[in-house]
């Protein structure tokens, strides 16, 4: 699924109606927005503000985020050896073969707007 770029994860580039703990605000880390072809069931729904580490090592069935030749994008990630299994979150297809320094950081938290 298609991801977009916020911004570092620092308080001037919060959304006004996200709150974050202020230990997950780091240059190292940066924000993202969850495009709407997420649709809205799921671990990852349109609309999601994810938090991106990039210095954090990859592990076993983490979220990560990786540059595809269009767009930024999420996948589930399984460590197969020493190669990573890239597979989609969203109506799951083909999966894809990458190595870590394709990936652009893991996600570390996901905040989700509050529907009133």
């Amino acid at each position: 699924m298609r991801v977009q770029y916020l911004g570092p994860a620092l308080p001037e580039f919060l959304p006004q109606s996200i709150e974050l703990d202020a230990n997950l605000l780091s240059p190292m880390r940066y924000l993202v927005e969850v495009h709407d072809e997420a649709g809205v069931e799921g671990d990852v729904i349109e609309g999601d503000l994810l938090v991106v580490d990039e210095s954090r090592p990859i592990q076993h069935d983490d979220l990560v985020i990786v540059q595809s030749e269009d767009a930024l994008r999420v996948f589930r990630c399984h460590r197969m050896g020493g190669r990573l299994l890239l597979i989609p979150t969203v109506r799951p297809s083909e999966s894809v073969f990458a190595s870590a320094a394709e990936c652009r950081g893991v996600v570390v938290h996901r905040a989700r707007l509050a529907i009133s």
